[in-house]
C-alpha cells in the first residue's frame, strides 16, 4: 500500500498522558513526525517526551481552559513554522443516570470533550493553512451516533462533537485542511470515569475489546493518505460488541 511520506510532519496530540493518546504519539514518532504532547499531567508527558526523544514536546495544558490553549499555540510557534496535524483526543465521561448526575460534572464533561475541541481548533487552523495534507483529527466514540443509557452528557458532548466536524469540514475542504472523525467502540483503556475499574474491565472483556494501538494505527492510516483523500469517519469498533 502506497501512503503518504510523514517524515518531519507536525502533530499535535491532546491526552496523550495514557492510553490512546500516548498511542498515538508512539505511532507517530514510528513514523517519523514530530510531536507535541498535551496533558494535565506534567510527569507522564514529560516522562513520555523523553523515552521518545528529539522529536517529541511536552506542553503541559488544561484543554478546557482557553488562556492554557493559548499559551499552549505560543509555544508550538516559537518551536515550529506550522502544523499538520491537531489530533483532539482528551476527554471524560460521566456515568450514571441523568436525574441523579452532578452539574459540576457536566461541566468537566463539557469543557473536556466539547471546548477543549473548539479551542484547540480553532487555534490550530492558521497553523494547518496551507501545509498539504493537513487534518484535523478527533476521537468521537460510537456514542456521538447512539445514546447510551447512563452516558446521557458524555454521548450529549460527542454528538455535538460530530455536528461541529461535519460543519468544518465543509468550511475547510475547499483550502485543503482536511476534518476527519475516530469513533471507537470499547477500548481498553484506563478511561471510565465513576465507574469501577472491574466493571469497566468486565464490559470490555465481554466484547474482546480495542486496545489504543489498534486506534493510533487507525489515525496514522487516515494521516497517511494524499492530501486529497479525506478519511471522513472512521467508526471502528470490536467484532464482538454488536451495541449500541
Amino acid at each position: 500500500m502506497q501512503l503518504r511520506e510523514l517524515t518531519d510532519r507536525v502533530a499535535l496530540i491532546t491526552g496523550a498522558s495514557s492510553g490512546i493518546g500516548e498511542a498515538a504519539a508512539r505511532a507517530l514518532v514510528a513514523e517519523n513526525v514530530r510531536v507535541v504532547l498535551v496533558a494535565r499531567s506534567r510527569e507522564k508527558i514529560e516522562t513520555l517526551a523523553s523515552e521518545l526523544g528529539e522529536r517529541a514536546l511536552a506542553v503541559p495544558t488544561d484543554v478546557g481552559d482557553p488562556a492554557q490553549v493559548e499559551q499552549l499555540f505560543a509555544t508550538i510557534r516559537q518551536h515550529f513554522d506550522g502544523l499538520d496535524l491537531v489530533f483532539n483526543n482528551a476527554g471524560v465521561g460521566y456515568n450514571g443516570a441523568f436525574e441523579q448526575s452532578d452539574p459540576e460534572e457536566w461541566r468537566k464533561t463539557i469543557d473536556a470533550n466539547l471546548y477543549g475541541v473548539l479551542y484547540c481548533t480553532q487555534q490550530a487552523i492558521p497553523l494547518l493553512r496551507g501545509r498539504e495534507g493537513a487534518m484535523i483529527s478527533t476521537v468521537s466514540s460510537v456514542g456521538g451516533r447512539y445514546g447510551v443509557p447512563g452516558w446521557s452528557v458524555y454521548c450529549a458532548t460527542k454528538f455535538a462533537v460530530v455536528g461541529f466536524h461535519d460543519t468544518l469540514r465543509k468550511e475547510l475542504g475547499s483550502e485543503g485542511i482536511r476534518v476527519s472523525l475516530i469513533e471507537p467502540g470499547a477500548v481498553y483503556t484506563n478511561w471510565g470515569y465513576n465507574v469501577s475499574e472491574a466493571a469497566m474491565k468486565e464490559r470490555r472483556d465481554k466484547v474482546d475489546a480495542l486496545h489504543a494501538d489498534d486506534i493510533a494505527n487507525a489515525l496514522v492510516y487516515a494521516f497517511a493518505q494524499p492530501g486529497h483523500v479525506n478519511p471522513q469517519e472512521l467508526l471502528i469498533m470490536p467484532t464482538k460488541q454488536v451495541s449500541p
